[in-house]
């Protein structure tokens, strides 16, 4: 998985204003309700996928690519709302990639159908229950980060490298958490938000 969102080398103290004060104008209300849709058909191809898995041990690859592009439209408005990123968030879920914000998924070829019972009926108990607890010890740790990067930026128009890694790292965590509950990955999300490079990388 790739979960990248630029640190950029300058930021605008004035996009900074703006998204502070009226954000929700004009980037949450027109995104949030169009996201809102989007969220309902995405659960709805959830719905069948399960069914999918559970009798072919397969995603429908159609499906996956849609909610891996939903998951790309979410993250640029959430990127730009948090201030990790300035810029407008595109609309739609055609938008590809860019160097701002990166996110891609393997399609998995097979998925367990056993695997998708227990994520279904417990997933909420042995997955969601454990990270959420020590996920909300560090999502506290983001928010105070994000409020001294708030401050930062404004007066000097730079946010400090490593709390926008931490900070970034925070979201991937919980993207992580998403993708195993919604059944799009059979591997157990870990304690950690670092990246996959960061986490397979051999311990000196």
């Amino acid at each position: 998985m790739t979960f990248n969102i630029q640190h950029q080398e300058k930021y605008s103290r004035g996009e900074l204003l703006l998204r502070t004060f009226f954000g929700w104008l004009y980037i949450g209300i027109p995104h949030g309700f169009l996201l809102g849709f989007v969220g309902i058909w995405s659960a709805i191809l959830t719905f069948i996928a399960f069914w999918s898995i559970l009798f072919t041990g397969r995603y429908p690859q159609s499906f996956y690519e849609f909610q891996v592009k939903y998951l790309r439209w979410y993250t640029r408005v959430y990127a730009t709302m948090m201030n990790f990123i300035d810029g407008y968030p595109a609309f739609g879920t055609s938008v590809p990639n860019d160097e701002k914000v990166q996110v891609e998924i393997q399609y998995p070829e097979k998925l367990g159908r056993g695997l998708v019972l227990l994520k279904i009926f417990f997933g909420w108990l042995y997955c969601a229950f454990p990270h959420v607890i020590i996920w909300y010890f560090r999502m506290l740790a983001s928010f105070f980060l994000m409020f001294i990067a708030w401050w930062i930026v404004l007066f000097t128009g730079n946010y400090p490298a490593n709390s926008h890694k931490f900070n970034v790292g925070t979201m991937r965590w919980m993207f992580r958490v998403y993708l195993y509950l919604y059944l799009m990955t059979d591997e157990y999300p870990p304690f950690s938000g670092k990246t996959d490079d960061e986490l397979n990388a051999p311990v000196s």
